[in-house]
Order: C-alpha cells, then sequence, then structure tokens
C-alpha cells in the first residue's frame, strides 16, 4: 500500500521543517560566537608570547662609550656609542633585550653586539646611548631588570 500526503500532513511537514530549521540558525550565532571567542583568545595569548620575556635577569649594568667609540666589537661591527647596544659575556650576537632602570622604571630596548662586562658583579655593559636613555649617565652603576625579547641566531648551548 502506497502513502500518500494529503494535503495537511503535507504542510505539517513543511511547518516541522521551517521549525527544525529556524532551531538550528537560533543556535549558530550562538556556536560562531563561542568559536570567534575561542580563536581571540587563542590570538591574544599568541600576541602575549611573542612580547612576553624569555628569560629576566636582575643585577647591576655599567656603561662604556667614548674610549671604545669606533673600534670593532666582538661581533665584528664597528662599536657606535650612541647606538642602543650592549655587551654580555655569554648571550648570542643580535639577541634583543629590554633594559628597566629599576631606579626610575626608564626602559631601553637594546641589541647584543659585544662580549662583557669584566668586571665582577656585573651582568650588561650598556652603551653610551642605552644609559643615556635609561639616564644612568651620573650614576655609571645601576641596578637592571633584563628581559630577554629574542635569542640571536648563535650556538643554542652559550645562551642556556
Amino acid at each position: 500500500m502506497k502513502m500518500q500526503f494529503t494535503h495537511r500532513y503535507r504542510r505539517q511537514w513543511i511547518f516541522l521543517m521551517l521549525i527544525a530549521i529556524a532551531a538550528l540558525s537560533c543556535a549558530a550565532p550562538g556556536h560562531s560566537a563561542r568559536e570567534r571567542m575561542r580563536k581571540t583568545n587563542i590570538r591574544d595569548q599568541h600576541v602575549r608570547e611573542r612580547t612576553a620575556a624569555l628569560k629576566v635577569v636582575y643585577g647591576k649594568a655599567s656603561y662604556y662609550g667614548p674610549k671604545f667609540h669606533g673600534k670593532k666589537t666582538a661581533s665584528g661591527e664597528t662599536f657606535d656609542m650612541y647606538a642602543l647596544t650592549a655587551a654580555h659575556r655569554s648571550w648570542p650576537f643580535n639577541t634583543i633585550c629590554r633594559i628597566t632602570n629599576l631606579k626610575n622604571q626608564k626602559t631601553v630596548v637594546v641589541r647584543i653586539n659585544d662580549r662583557g662586562p669584566f668586571v665582577p658583579g656585573r651582568i650588561l655593559d650598556l652603551s653610551y646611548g642605552a644609559a643615556r636613555a635609561l639616564d644612568a649617565l651620573e650614576e655609571g652603576v645601576i641596578d637592571v631588570k633584563v628581559e630577554i625579547l629574542q635569542y640571536g641566531e648563535s650556538d643554542s648551548s652559550s645562551h642556556r
């Protein structure tokens, strides 16, 4: 026996289909909003990770300038005392660091391009330009917070 839809059943079937479509379309915005929020959180986390420090070190920093201006650094570059650079004993060259003067909270971003300091108890030698940006010229030796933002290309064992 073949079942035939009567006019009444056909209307009910269409009505049920419309309700089902409406129910599905109402659920979709909530899901896509959750999905958008999840993607935003992942993107925000990625941005935070890119700007977060890889390593934080506290210690004393001094600066050097006129005596070495124009001479070769350990990386082979010519030292420019007005550039925002620094010297560290072992971190790879071209490592990018954010230096904060703990006395006045001034910060500067520098690039490691030399070796030093060779005075016990100090962790960095800043260029004259970096020390000036931190307002450290009068004191000569300051307490600093050093945040490594990006390691330079080098042997990975030298900074671990």
